[in-house]
């Protein structure tokens, strides 16, 4: 996939994913790569900045396979900026869509 393509959605896939239910890191490292290939160097730094604009809170819970985990809890706020996002993608992907189809009758 398109470099550029995938880092304009990966931001609502996370919010997405994590609406969903809350997930620690790597968990939502896994959870995105099913949809648009990413690693651990790209969703840290993401997450991290969306925890700064109050989008997601995180908590800790003990884990059985090591150290406590850092779990991210989508926010109210967190909510609203992925319904906006949505829309957004929504909005642009149908004029794309529009302006190809359109392309293809001339």
């Amino acid at each position: 996939m398109n470099p550029q393509f995938k880092k304009g959605v990966l931001e609502l896939i996370v919010l997405e994913s994590v609406r969903n239910r809350d997930m620690y890191g790597y968990e939502l490292v896994t959870e995105v790569s099913k949809v648009i290939d990413v690693n651990e160097g790209t969703i840290y730094p993401l997450l991290k900045r969306l925890t700064n604009e109050h989008y997601f809170e995180t908590y800790l819970r003990e884990s059985t396979e090591g150290p406590p985990r850092k779990y991210y809890h989508l926010t109210a706020a967190g909510i609203l900026h992925r319904d906006q996002l949505e829309a957004e993608w929504n909005e642009f992907q149908e004029q794309v869509c529009r302006f190809l189809k359109e392309g293809k009758h001339e």
